[in-house]
């Protein structure tokens, strides 16, 4: 009797808004290219991202933690496009973000909390022009867009000021901004509130879940380090460590799997989950 082999493509439910199969990402370690040439030893290579599968549906909020270098920038940078997996698939609302990455880029957005990408010396609003060129956004559809973001983003009446004079969280405003040029049905944000003061990034928080989530339906993919964020924010997270999903769900889900107390935070059960791994 012949069988159909089934693929990992084959496994995608393309209800899921972001989708994974066995995602990796090796790094060569810095010092290979000189053991090659003085023959010693050679490194062998580091997993960033360790054959990680998640699925996020659509309209939810997700969100991902784990330690200082444990992979959460190089996962989203791979899910957003930005990064090449070494091995394994993402798909995004089922386009294959490798052979479709024309079609995954105009249903995706990125935020970084390292933002570096803006030209001081241009106002607000040139830079969100050039970066909708970027996006195939032109002449009035493009004008639109942009007051649209300003607007939504409290930052019309400095839209016309250069980016040099903007405070961080302005800065970071303008940077959700330009994530939402084009009107993404995914957006990926790496710790958005990074570096901001606490009033604006309330403001902040409450745009992404009540605007952006519960108003308009768009998923959102979050990464930070402030757990009380996740907790607050996230209809589900993920636990990522050494490259590893160790843990996915929601916060009772991981008081449960600990037998953790009600009076727990999630940073509690975090600093507990992490260390009991690390003594494993």
């Amino acid at each position: 009797m012949m069988t159909t082999k089934i693929t990992a493509r084959d496994r995608i439910n393309e209800t899921y808004a972001i989708e994974t199969v066995d995602l990796t990402k090796a790094y060569r370690p810095p010092g290979k290219i000189a053991s090659i040439a003085m023959r010693s030893p050679i490194k062998a290579e580091v997993l960033a991202v360790d054959k990680v599968n998640l699925k996020v549906r659509e309209g939810e909020l997700f969100g991902l933690i784990g330690p200082n270098g444990a992979g959460k920038t190089t996962l989203v940078k791979m899910l957003a496009t930005l990064l090449w997996p070494t091995s394994g698939q993402a798909f995004i609302k089922g386009l294959d973000t490798r052979t479709k990455e024309a079609k995954v880029k105009s249903n995706i957005g990125f935020v970084s909390g390292e933002e570096r990408s803006f030209y001081w010396r241009l106002t607000g609003r040139q830079n969100l022009r050039f970066f909708a060129s970027l996006g195939n956004l032109f002449g009035q559809t493009r004008e639109r867009r942009i007051q649209d973001v300003l607007d939504r983003l409290e930052l019309s009446d400095a839209a016309d000021n250069m980016v040099y004079s903007y405070s961080s969280g302005m800065k970071q405003k303008l940077s959700i901004a330009r994530g939402l040029l084009v009107d993404p049905a995914v957006l990926f944000l790496d710790e958005p509130t990074k570096s901001i003061d606490p009033v604006i990034a309330r403001r902040i928080k409450r745009f992404i879940r009540d605007d952006l989530v519960d108003g308009e339906g768009k998923t959102v993919f979050l990464t930070s380090h402030r757990l009380e964020e996740i907790e607050q924010l996230c209809d589900r997270f993920a636990i990522i460590d050494h490259g590893r999903i160790t843990f996915c769900g929601t916060v009772d889900e991981l008081a449960g799997t600990m037998g953790s107390v009600d009076d727990l935070t999630l940073e509690d059960m975090f600093v507990e989950y992490i260390s009991k791994k690390e003594v494993v």
